[in-house]
């Protein structure tokens, strides 16, 4: 008598309640995107931050998650803000660390100028680096093919000699994401005369760290002296993409050394990646408020408004690019 083959057992896939964190993440920063972009131009950087933070904050209130602020905008004050030890999200679940800036680029939105957008990373409860008193920090941010040829304390014409060695091309070839400031003269110089090509970033460094860890963007490093919490942000962006960055804390005055020598800092230590957000359940989300390299911005159409996200996630590596089709009468996003 023949024998009847049997279909063979498979153990049930355990659900995971945090699969669709990522897109509830991109829900935010498109709310956060297109209410301040309709203050593009307007040439107040104030009205632009506050319109993305009350657009962001109902949004993530509604998100199944237990989430406290540890990058946030500073203490608690009259002003709208998501502030340091904000509880956000709706309280189920376990508990997660939260970077938030609700627009990278007040300025540039206010003005008119490429590549603001609005940012949130996560990751789980204690792996997020607090930097306290720290406000800035110096920076090197690398594709991974060259995490292990650079040294932060490298001359720069070395670093670039390193990268493109490890990346088969001529110093020539590089581009370098730097801010547009004045602390870095000698820097830029430094650039210049090896060869490299550089891209000025006018504010905001989290999307200059992005591209540089990034393939088809045109940019191949970022360095420079930059805020700290917006490391921390560019951090929970490179855990999922990819890349590393080098970063050492900056004190810009004595006293402000004191305060971070006081809160237990180390100003020699060299931070990576994994120093900032530890977590490997990472999540990040950003959606575009100006036109640039990274994200195009907001889209104000007839009868439709259009948005373009960027939703990562470490823990699958899945990258999605999102294009957003709202409708401004019905759209919880837009009327939040």
């Amino acid at each position: 008598m023949a024998t009847v083959a049997q279909p063979r057992s498979r153990e049930p896939v355990a659900p995971d309640p945090a699969r669709n964190l990522a897109l509830e993440l991109v829900r935010a920063t498109e709310a956060a995107a297109i209410n301040c972009s309709r203050y593009m131009g307007f040439g107040d950087k104030n009205q632009v931050d506050g319109a993305a933070v009350d657009a962001m904050r109902p949004v993530l209130g509604s998100v199944r998650m237990n989430g406290i602020v540890v990058i946030g905008e500073g203490e608690k004050d009259e002003a709208p803000m998501l502030f340091n030890g904000e509880r956000v999200g709706d309280g189920s679940g376990p508990e997660w660390d939260i970077a938030v800036d609700p627009v990278d680029g007040t300025t540039l939105t206010a003005k008119s100028l490429p590549d603001a957008v609005s940012i949130i990373g996560v990751s789980a409860r204690g792996t997020m680096f607090s930097p306290g008193p720290a406000v800035y920090m110096q920076k090197l941010v690398v594709p991974a093919e060259a995490a292990a040829a650079v040294d932060l304390d490298a001359p720069i014409a070395d670093n670039l000699a390193k990268i493109a060695e490890a990346t088969d091309r001529a110093v020539s070839e590089l581009t370098v994401c730097v801010l547009d400031r004045l602390r870095h003269a000698e820097l830029v110089a430094a650039i210049r005369s090896a060869g490299a090509r550089i891209r000025f970033l006018l504010d905001g460094d989290v999307a200059g760290a992005i591209m540089a860890a990034s393939p088809l963007t045109g940019v191949d490093l970022l360095v420079g002296v930059g805020g700290t919490p917006e490391g921390v942000l560019a951090a929970c962006a490179l855990r999922c993409l990819g890349g590393e960055m080098f970063g050492r804390l900056i004190a810009r005055n004595e006293d402000e050394r004191a305060a971070i020598l006081d809160a237990g800092f180390d100003l020699d230590r060299i931070l990576t990646t994994t120093d900032l957000v530890s977590g490997d359940n990472v999540f990040f989300a950003a959606t575009g408020v100006t036109d640039g390299a990274l994200l195009r911005g907001v889209r104000f159409e007839s009868h439709r408004i259009v948005t373009h996200s960027l939703s990562m996630r470490s823990r699958s590596g899945t990258i999605r690019l999102i294009e957003g089709h709202h409708d401004p009468d019905r759209s919880f996003l837009v009327n939040p």
